[in-house]
């Protein structure tokens, strides 16, 4: 059995301002960092040590990936790999609404389903197939035995909803910036379950 350790970025100066980013980016601000540094230690605390270090490539993921791998490496004094950049862990196209108020967005900005379709935006099955196999490809080498990922907002939540989730039978409507999700990963079954959350 495998373990994957998915996390949302840090927050942002647009989380702050309550815009839209989607594929579009924003720096983290203070607060975002320091939340990356906490979750690491959460992360050392557990004994977590991945094999594979993956991101996002939009900069508020990988930034937070970067400070979290340099706080373990720095905390257990081991070899880290290097943080490999995934497009397909970047967060949904929100078509029309990307960097405008998310007030404006005619659905829920966290799970719109396919509403946003028409505006030029991805839609949630979309999003999910692509998050969940993005995530199993990561970990389909044998050496690879713990995953650590960080991605997005509605990414990481559709990917949550595509787990099973004994331990929340009430799903979650979003998640937080920098909240680590721990899950098993069955590779013969190619199901992944939700062990806790950070």
């Amino acid at each position: 059995m495998k373990t994957l350790y998915l996390m949302r970025h840090g927050q942002t100066e647009f989380n702050v301002q309550k815009i839209v980013q989607g594929q579009c980016d924003s720096p983290l601000t203070t607060a975002g960092k320091d939340q990356a540094r906490e979750a690491a230690l959460k992360l050392v605390q557990c004994g977590v040590c991945p094999d594979r270090i993956a991101a996002s490539p939009l900069g508020r993921a990988y930034r937070t990936c970067v400070l979290v791998r340099d706080v373990l490496c720095e905390s257990l004094d081991v070899a880290m790999p290097e943080v490999e950049t995934c497009h397909d862990l970047e967060e949904r196209n929100y078509g029309s609404f990307e960097r405008g108020p998310m007030s404006e967005v005619p659905a829920d900005v966290w799970n719109p389903g396919e509403e946003l379709v028409p505006y030029g935006g991805e839609g949630s099955a979309a999003l999910r197939a692509r998050i969940v196999d993005a995530i199993r490809n990561l970990m389909a080498p044998d050496e690879v035995g713990t995953l650590l990922a960080v991605s997005h907002g509605s990414a990481v939540l559709q990917f949550y909803l595509a787990a099973e989730r004994p331990c929340e039978p009430k799903p979650r409507c979003k998640l937080p910036n920098c909240c680590v999700l721990k899950f098993s990963y069955n590779e013969s079954a190619s199901t992944f379950t939700l062990l806790e959350v950070l």
